[in-house]
């Protein structure tokens, strides 16, 4: 992996939502090949799939990351790059299941 998973879900966010979606699924298969290898946070991999506009997926990885009791679902109300998943039933669900008030 040639950067940290937080900086390589934000930049493979960043491809996705700029239309580079073959730069964006590269970074992606590089996260969750490194995650074979190494703890890689699901949050960071939901990111990406979040700017792919791929809901399902970014809620599997979501879940997963709730799951493992990652600290950066405390702050997902308040993250631009899962502003796409405010309208979607499973969105309440996790926040509230996170603790936060939706």
């Amino acid at each position: 992996m040639r950067g940290s998973a937080e900086v390589l879900s934000l930049i493979g966010y960043t491809y996705a939502v700029s239309g580079r979606l073959t730069e964006a699924r590269k970074i992606l298969e590089e996260l969750l090949a490194s995650s074979r290898e190494r703890y890689i946070s699901p949050y960071h991999v939901a990111m990406v799939y979040a700017g792919l506009g791929e809901q399902d997926k970014t809620f599997d990885w979501l879940e997963k990351a709730y799951e493992d009791r990652e600290g950066r679902m405390t702050i997902l109300k308040s993250v631009p790059e899962f502003d796409s998943l405010h309208s979607d039933p499973r969105y309440a669900d996790m926040v509230r299941r996170v603790g936060l008030t939706p």
